[in-house]
């Protein structure tokens, strides 16, 4: 609801005396509560509360009258300010990129339609309207700030109906990167934030109604005019700095928002029948992945794994050396390794989204469908190597710090987590230890063992895991011990307030961090792997926009590295690069389509389920 004309305390042109227009300050609704509540002055309980408003409003009468010019200089200023307020809310984006001055340079519809239904309406339904749209631009604040947050980590916007789940998630994240002072200070300040939204939007909309209502003929002149300019220009298609001129930026964006609610809502009733039907379903034990038998396979995620790791200017020259001499030394070795391009179905964070994508065949990309399919009994593809019953399965995720129920939908006999390998170094940030240690306690307490059956494993690596700082170096494998010759090396790292405040800083570090865990991974593989060991490895997602880049695709790499050749001729057919490296040509899938096309390279047999 803006000012569309210059308010005066003068009903008259030339008429500026400043003390008229003190005078004017207090008539018309001001001057009649104060008058009731001067007649209630010997009144008890509730009148005595209304002689006190009217003896602050004869006071304040009273200064008005004594300094009419800063009196009129600060009425104008706080419309002023009001006016900008509800503009800039009405006009704000809801990503960073768009955060330029030239975005405020329009008019907003909801602006023009405020000032008509406060100017058509009595006082109190008036003061109702004026708190109620005060209110409705406090929420639309919020869910474009939400917008710009979820854009520059996850490369979306905020959904209501599915994101709630994630603030949890992300407290913790910043509790585990900067410390639990930080992530209570960052928890209580969004909600002082919002509530001082709602208390300055709401006082915003209330003295611009005041003030229409006061100065109604020139109120009203001025909403036909800017009623009419806005017709026409829209009508017209005319544009300014890039942008239509007539705007309805705020209904757009709760409109939006309420569909995405909508469509959220509806979606994921159809995904609960979806996940009920699955291609392997009744695929009986004994025709699932017989070309593996015998091999130890082992699935390993490398966290924020992306695209822009190997193609990124910044990062790609680092990144791309660490692929070729590891591909070189993993063929000294006796490995070769084939490499193509998965499609992410989340982005710059929800890592669990990718995991259970890649392994369930379903496209899991809100937290919702990830509840779902986890409680029910899809077959995972590491389910599928406990189900022939052929194969030890077991995950290893330091990134898990507590009971994690997902590992019966996974197909996982056991399960090792932060607390379960033997871990006494620091934390680097949210990482609870370096991936070399992780790995080297993977072979000490489960892959090195001798065992009756061949081993599938599930493991997660979480060194290239966000903000990048501190981040762990190589130390010789035999001296890993428990994790304390890292004390050091976190100490003498990178802050992590450093990096998170500094985007070319942010990319070199995440560069880093993706060429410390492959190196940590491929190493482990020549040092441990044997002639059945098949190794396959893959980013869950790309890193933040900040860092993949505004408009970056959601490609990860994936590789399959053996020893027996039998293994890599049976993905032939999928025309994968050779080498740990994708080249930019290579075939590009969606992530849901890896597990069927896994099984049947490697000889499953199709027995659907339906839902």
């Amino acid at each position: 609801m803006p000012v569309f004309t210059r308010f005066s305390g003068s009903s008259q042109p030339g008429d500026g005396a400043p003390e008229a227009e003190a005078e004017d300050e207090l008539t018309g609704e001001e001057r009649e509560e104060g008058e009731r509540g001067a007649t209630a002055a010997s009144g008890p309980g509730p009148e005595a509360s209304r002689a006190s408003l009217g003896h602050r409003l004869t006071r304040l009468r009273t200064w008005r009258t004594r300094h009419p010019r800063t009196a009129r200089a600060l009425h104008l200023t706080t419309t002023a300010l009001a006016a900008t307020l509800v503009l800039g809310a009405l006009l704000l984006p809801n990503t960073l990129p768009a955060l330029k001055a030239v975005s405020f340079a329009r008019i907003p519809a909801e602006a023009v339609i405020g000032a008509v239904v406060v100017l058509a309406l009595p006082r109190r339904p008036r003061l109702v309207a004026a708190v109620l749209y005060g209110l409705g631009l406090t929420v639309l604040t919020t869910v474009n700030l939400l917008d710009m947050g979820f854009n520059e980590y996850l490369g979306r916007g905020f959904n209501a109906a599915l994101d709630w789940d994630l603030l949890p998630d992300a407290q913790a994240y910043v509790e585990d990167t900067l410390g639990g002072g930080v992530a209570t200070a960052a928890a209580v300040g969004a909600v002082v934030l919002v509530l001082l939204v709602a208390a300055v939007m709401v006082a915003a909309t209330i003295r611009l109604a005041t003030v229409l209502a006061r100065h109604r003929v020139r109120a009203t002149k001025g909403a036909l005019i800017a009623g009419t300019v806005w017709v026409t220009c829209s009508a017209l298609g005319l544009t300014l700095f890039g942008g239509p001129i007539a705007s309805e930026r705020g209904a757009g964006a709760l409109r939006v928002h309420a569909q995405r609610t909508v469509e959220s809502l509806r979606d994921e009733a159809a995904f609960v029948q979806q996940s009920k039907a699955d291609t392997f379903g009744n695929t009986p034990p004994g025709q699932l992945l017989p070309d593996l038998r015998g091999k130890d396979v082992i699935f390993t995620f490398i966290e924020s794994y992306g695209r822009s790791a190997v193609e990124d200017p910044v990062m790609a020259p680092g990144v791309g050396r660490t692929l070729d001499t590891s591909t070189k030394a993993l063929e000294k070795a006796g490995f070769a390794a084939r490499s193509g391009w998965l499609t992410s179905a989340t982005y710059g964070g929800s890592s669990w989204l990718g995991h259970s994508t890649t392994m369930s065949g379903l496209w899991i990309d809100n937290q919702r469908r990830y509840r779902t399919v986890s409680a029910g009994d899809h077959l995972t593809l590491t389910k599928a190597f406990q189900k022939t019953g052929a194969w030890d399965t077991v995950g290893v995720m330091p990134g898990v710090q507590k009971g994690w129920p997902e590992e019966k939908w996974y197909g996982l006999d056991k399960l090792y987590d932060s607390r379960d390998l033997g871990y006494r170094g620091p934390k680097f940030s949210w990482s609870t230890m370096p991936d070399q240690y992780a790995l080297e306690a993977f072979q000490r307490q489960v892959h090195g063992k001798k065992r009756d059956k061949p081993l599938m494993s599930f493991v997660i690596l979480t060194s290239s895991h966000q903000p990048w700082a501190p981040l762990p170096k190589m130390v010789g494998w035999d001296e890993l011990g428990d994790g304390s010759v890292f004390h050091a090396i976190q100490k003498a790292g990178n802050k992590a307030s450093d990096v998170l405040t500094d985007t070319t800083k942010s990319r070199e570090e995440y560069g880093r961090s993706i060429r410390y865990s492959v190196t940590s991974l491929t190493q482990w593989l020549e040092r441990y792997g044997t002639d059945d060991t098949v190794l396959v490895f893959l980013g869950d997602h790309q890193p933040i926009a900040r860092v993949s880049g505004n408009g970056a695709s959601r490609d990860v790499p994936v590789s399959i590295v053996a020893k027996d050749p039998k293994v890599l001729d049976k993905v032939a057919g999928w025309n994968w690069t050779e080498g740990l490296k994708p080249g930019r040509d290579a075939p590009v899938w969606r992530m849901d389509s890896f597990r069927d096309r896994f099984l049947k390279a490697f000889g499953s047999t199709p027995h659907p389920s339906k839902g």
